[in-house]
C-alpha cells in the first residue's frame, strides 16, 4: 500500500503546478487531489512551525483546501500556486493566533472593570453589592450576554446561539453592557 503513495509522490515532482491548475480549471477533480497530495504535508509542516499545535495546524490546512475547492479560489489564482498556498497558510496561522490571543483577553475585560473599582483589601463586600446592582439594572440581553461570555466563559458563537442572536449583535451587547457597568461602578 505504501508503493502507490511513493509512486504518486514521485509523479507529483514531475507535474507542474501550472499544469495542475489548468486541469483543475477545466474541471478535472483529480488535479485538485494531486495538488492536495503534493502540498498537504509541506503546508502542515509550515503551519505547525508557526502554531506549535498539530491539531490546529491540521485544521488550518484542511480548511484551506476546503476553501480552495468550495470557493473555487483556483479559478482566479495567478502566479505561483506554491507561493499562494504557503502565504495563505501563513496568514491563516497569524489570524488564528490573533483570535486565540483575543479569546484569552476577553474574560479579563470584566475583571478589569471590577479591579478598577476594587479597594486595597481586595474584592470588597461593597463592590460585590455594587456589581450585582449594576448588573440588575442592565437591559436583559446585555446582562445575559455578559453572564454567558464573562461568567460562564462561553464562546461568542455559543453565547449568540443560546440567545438566538447573531455574533455581531452579541458583541454589540457586550460592548455596551461593559460601558454601562463601568459608568455604574465608577459612580458608586
Amino acid at each position: 500500500m505504501d508503493k502507490p503513495n511513493i509512486l504518486v509522490e514521485k509523479t507529483m515532482e514531475k507535474v507542474s503546478d501550472s499544469y495542475l491548475l489548468e486541469q483543475l480549471r477545466a474541471g478535472d477533480q483529480k488535479a485538485f487531489d494531486l495538488l492536495f497530495v503534493k502540498y498537504y504535508k509541506l503546508l502542515l509542516a509550515s503551519a505547525y512551525s508557526l502554531l506549535l499545535d498539530e491539531n490546529e495546524a491540521k485544521d488550518i490546512v484542511q480548511n484551506f483546501f476546503v476553501d480552495l475547492w468550495e470557493r473555487k479560489i483556483y479559478l482566479d489564482l495567478q502566479g505561483s500556486a506554491k507561493g499562494y498556498f504557503f502565504k495563505s497558510i501563513h496568514n491563516r496561522c497569524i489570524n488564528n493566533h490573533s483570535k486565540t490571543t483575543l479569546n484569552k483577553k476577553r474574560p479579563t475585560q470584566l475583571v478589569e472593570v471590577i479591579v478598577k473599582n476594587e479597594d486595597e483589601n481586595g474584592f470588597s463586600e461593597q463592590l460585590h453589592i455594587n456589581l450585582e446592582s449594576a448588573m440588575a439594572v442592565l437591559p436583559a440581553q446585555k446582562r445575559e450576554a455578559l453572564k454567558l461570555v464573562y461568567m460562564q466563559d462561553k464562546k461568542y458563537v455559543d453565547a449568540a446561539q443560546a440567545m438566538g442572536i447573531s455574533v455581531n449583535s452579541l458583541k454589540t451587547h457586550l460592548k455596551s453592557g461593559l460601558k454601562i457597568l463601568r459608568k455604574k461602578l465608577k459612580g458608586n
